[in-house]
């Protein structure tokens, strides 16, 4: 079992950062795949980005390429997501995940991931 808490959510306005952290404790951090995804009010769960076991390999959402940037942190079983130029578009609900497997092919596909977070509100501004 693996708990997971997000934070660092909040109102920015466009064009500004936020960086958002998720704490996971009760397993070995090291042994999952960790993700990020997002949902707006009336949509889908999307994928934002996902970060192997070392930290080696990353992937991410089409629209967040180039602004956001995701990384893990071994020593305080903490990943993060620093995202920049933020859009409106951006608002949503974020939630951390965690999963056994790296498929590339799957990486965005939300059943690849055992555990998930509450979320943390973000909200962007024009």
């Amino acid at each position: 079992q693996v708990q997971l808490v997000e934070s660092g959510g909040g109102l920015v306005q466009a064009g500004g950062s936020l960086r958002l952290s998720c704490a996971a404790s009760g397993r070995t951090f090291s042994d999952y795949v960790m993700a990020w995804f997002r949902q707006a009010p009336g949509k889908e769960r999307e994928f934002a980005a996902a970060i192997g076991w070392s930290g080696g390999n990353t992937a991410y959402g089409d629209s967040m390429k180039g602004r956001f940037t995701i990384s893990r942190d071994g020593a305080k079983n903490t990943m993060y997501l620093q995202m920049d130029s933020l859009k409106p578009e951006d608002t949503a609900v974020y939630y951390c995940a965690a999963g056994s497997t790296w498929s590339r092919p799957l990486i965005s596909w939300t059943g690849l991931y055992r555990y998930w977070g509450q979320g943390t509100q973000v909200t962007v501004s024009s």
